[in-house]
């Protein structure tokens, strides 16, 4: 695991200071409501091009965006904070086209899962995950296609400049292509700033997620049996990247 040992200039009271980018993560923590978790709340967020992070994840992107640069690789964001609202939306719209396509309910939901999650159980709703690409290459239809990031796919460079460098930064890839991971779908464009996710992951945990689901009267939601929210806990929210379980 490549940990943060480089340093890193911020804002405090107004003066530039250099500080530890490991302290500085550990030192501005700051703990989320549970409406906040689930994408209810008002988070503090900070707005850059294209996006809004939590305040310290905001940072590293800068750093990351900027020395990406440095390598002629030209980081867009597709996607960054979503709040409940904006992921129900997403929701309503696919279990819609699905069912209209002739999927019964519960394979319209399965299919939905393969790469959207259910509303409030969103890692964008915590404000410190982000899907990325080069904004450089001229690309045509859906950008977020795992071939484009492998092979002579046009996302190609960006991928491996990431590999090698996005950890440094502490953004890891949530959804990886580890032959033995369940849920969702691969997907090497969604990154998550580590030193933040991880703690608000261990309070979700903590939230009674299956009741949660099952009050929230979404379309389609009595289909969510008991096992299926189960199962969806266990391997879309809980197989992820081991590095950030903590």
């Amino acid at each position: 695991m490549n940990r943060r040992t480089f340093t890193k200039t911020v804002i405090l009271g107004g003066v530039a200071t250099t500080l530890p980018f490991q302290l500085y993560a550990s030192a501005t923590r700051v703990q989320i409501s549970e409406d906040e978790l689930l994408g209810k709340g008002s988070p503090l967020l900070t707005s850059g091009t294209g996006y809004k992070l939590r305040p310290d994840a905001a940072v590293a992107f800068e750093q990351l965006k900027a020395a990406a640069l440095k390598d002629k690789i030209q980081i867009k964001v597709v996607s960054s904070y979503r709040d409940y609202a904006h992921q129900n939306r997403i929701w309503e719209r696919k279990y819609n086209r699905f069912r209209e396509s002739g999927l019964s309910p519960i394979q319209a939901i399965q299919k939905i899962i393969e790469y959207s999650t259910i509303p409030g159980t969103s890692r964008h709703h915590w404000g410190t995950d982000i899907d990325l690409i080069d904004g450089t290459p001229k690309v045509t239809g859906d950008v977020l296609v795992p071939s484009k990031f492998h092979g002579t796919g046009p996302f190609c460079k960006f991928k491996e400049w990431m590999d090698t460098h996005a950890n440094s930064f502490g953004f890891y890839l949530v959804y990886t292509d580890r032959t033995d991971r369940k849920g969702f779908n691969y997907e090497p464009w969604h990154y998550s700033y580590e030193p933040l996710s991880i703690p608000y992951l261990k309070s979700y945990k903590h939230l009674d997620i299956k009741t949660i689901l099952q009050e929230n009267k979404l379309v389609g939601s009595e289909h969510l049996t008991s096992t299926f929210i189960d199962q969806y806990i266990t391997e879309n929210i809980l197989d992820i990247n081991p590095y950030l379980l903590g």
